[in-house]
Order: structure tokens, then sequence, then C-alpha cells
């Protein structure tokens, strides 16, 4: 067993995940390997967890996994408005989400099935904890893989954990899946934990028990800053709170102010904690943009994020790399 143990967590939010799609893909980039190479665990939140599933998937030889990061960023460019689509009859029908999900689920199980075809979590080519929550039990759920290796009804789908941990309320339809065993209804992980990091270094610390260190990177999806004025929310109802309540689940400040007391930068001592968001921006609220002005301004602020972070970023993948 290693000593030092390398997490990846990866959060929610929807379109927002272009930003650490290129973020990874610039960590591929500067080591020369793929990212299920660098982390013993990848966790993902939502759209974080298609793509910690993704990185996860391995290739035609079972060796390496079959997508390069800069290659997932195509569930965004390409397939974004194929899961973030209706009809028009289709929004008046839903009062655009009020009276049911704002997206039928047909575009997102294409994709996902796309992407994931009939490859398990058993097959992942690292561990992986994605996040989802299930809603008969009212209990959290993680699909692990080392579960999964164990137990054949743990042995979920990649198609149907992806489809799970991406159940965002008002957005989505929850996931019904039947396993041999039991079946299970899901609803979006960001619900309990969008921000997957702690939930990644306490699984880490269990599969691990004997490892020395632990590095730990987490990626964000957008500074979010756009306030909740008073004057309008003391007369909104549950309908016009529903969508503004999802988009607070999503903020992971309370987990990376937790993790940085936990795992503080020591002077002259190599940094165990990592976490890489972009600056607060207004305009990057939206979960479900798919217009390429969106796309763009999400990797100009993730670009901008490399550039003001380059430094450390090599003195991550250094850590990454050695032995």
């Amino acid at each position: 067993m290693p000593d030092v143990i390398k997490i990846l967590s990866i959060d929610g939010g929807g379109m927002r995940g272009v930003i650490p799609a290129v973020l990874l893909a610039e960590l591929e980039k500067r080591t020369g390997k793929r990212v299920a190479e660098l982390f013993h665990l990848i966790a993902g939140t939502s759209t974080g967890g298609i793509l910690a599933l993704g990185l996860a998937k391995p290739g035609a030889d079972k060796q390496k996994s079959q997508f390069a990061a800069r290659e997932l960023l195509g569930i965004y460019e390409t397939d974004g408005p194929v899961i973030f689509h209706r009809s028009a009859l289709y929004a008046v029908r839903s009062v655009d989400g009020v009276l049911d999900q704002k997206y039928p689920s047909d575009g997102i199980d294409k994709t996902l099935v796309k992407y994931f075809g009939e490859a398990r979590l058993s097959e992942a080519l690292t561990e992986v904890l994605i996040t989802s929550y299930e809603t008969e039990k009212r209990d959290p759920f993680f699909f692990k893989r080392h579960k999964a290796k164990l137990d054949p009804n743990m042995d979920f789908p990649m198609r149907l954990a992806a489809r799970a941990t991406s159940a965002a309320p008002s957005y989505f339809e929850p996931v019904k899946v039947q396993m041999p065993n039991a079946s299970y209804s899901f609803v979006d992980g960001g619900v309990v934990a969008n921000n997957p990091a702690m939930c990644a270094y306490v699984e880490a610390r269990k599969i691990f028990p004997t490892a020395k260190h632990f590095i730990l990177v987490s990626l964000g999806t957008g500074d979010m800053v756009k306030p909740i004025l008073y004057d309008k929310a003391k007369d909104w109802g549950l309908a016009e709170w529903v969508q503004p309540l999802f988009n607070i689940l999503l903020d992971g400040d309370a987990v990376d102010y937790q993790l940085r007391q936990l795992m503080p930068i020591i002077r002259d001592e190599p940094r165990h904690y990592y976490r890489f968001q972009t600056r607060p921006d207004p305009n990057i609220e939206p979960i479900d943009d798919t217009s390429p002005d969106y796309i763009n301004l999400l990797k100009s602020l993730t670009e901008e994020l490399i550039r003001a972070n380059t430094n450390n970023i090599d003195n991550l993948c250094g850590q990454l790399l050695a032995e």
C-alpha cells in the first residue's frame, strides 16, 4: 500500500463542470498522464460525478482510461444542448419546472449511454466515490468501486451511478434503479454533499488505513456572488425559492473551510490540500445554460485561474508524479 494517497474531488454544478474539465485537461497536459493514473481515489457529485466516472472508465485494453479530460468537455460542448433540452410544449406544460421537472430525462439518459455504455463500477481504473441521496430510505448513498468489487449487488452500471448523482431536483426526475436484491430511488448528490471533498478524505482514510500522508485536490465549479435581495426574497413562496435554494446547496465554502483547518499549509512543508476555484462572477449561476457564450465564459475564467495558479499547479504536478 502506498505511503502517500492522492485524492481528487470534483464539485457539482451542471454546465459549470466545464471549469474542472478544463483544469483537469491542464493537469494531464503538464504531467503527461491520465487523471486515473494520478489519483488513488476520485470523488464527484452531480456533474463532478459524471466527470469522475468518465475519467475512471477503462478503454478497450482495460489498462488506460477511455477518455482524456479534454475529451470529456464534449459532455458540455456537444451534449449539453441534448441534456438540457425540452420542447416548447413541455416548457409550457411544466410551467418552467414548477409543476413538473424542468427537463425530460431522455436527453441525459441518451448522453450517459453514449459515454458509459454497459461499463460497471467494478471496472473503474481507480477508486471512485460518487454521491447521491436515496429518497425512500432518506439516506445519503455513495457509489464505490471497492464495494462493487466485493458485492455484485453494489456493482451498478456506471451510467446509472452517473444518472443518480445528477438527478437534480426540479431539473430532472429521480431515477429508479433495480438491482438483484434491492430497489432504489435516487436524486442528485448535491443535496447532501455538493463539495464531496470531506467525504472523499474520510473514505480514503478507510480504504488506505496505513497511509502516512494524503494529498487532496478539490475542484470547484465557480464561485457564485449573485445576491439574493431581501426586497425580493421576503415575498417569495415555495415556487420562487426552489431554484435559489438548490443553488445555495451548491456552495462548497463550508467544506473548504473545514479542510483548510484540518490540512493547513505549513511553511517549508509540501502542501496536502489544494482547492481550485474561479474568481467570483455574477454571471455563472445557471447550471443549465448551454450557449456557446456561456461555455466560453467558463473556459475564460478557468484559463485565468490556471494563469494565476501556475506555480501551485506545477508544485501539485510534481507531487502527483512522485512515488
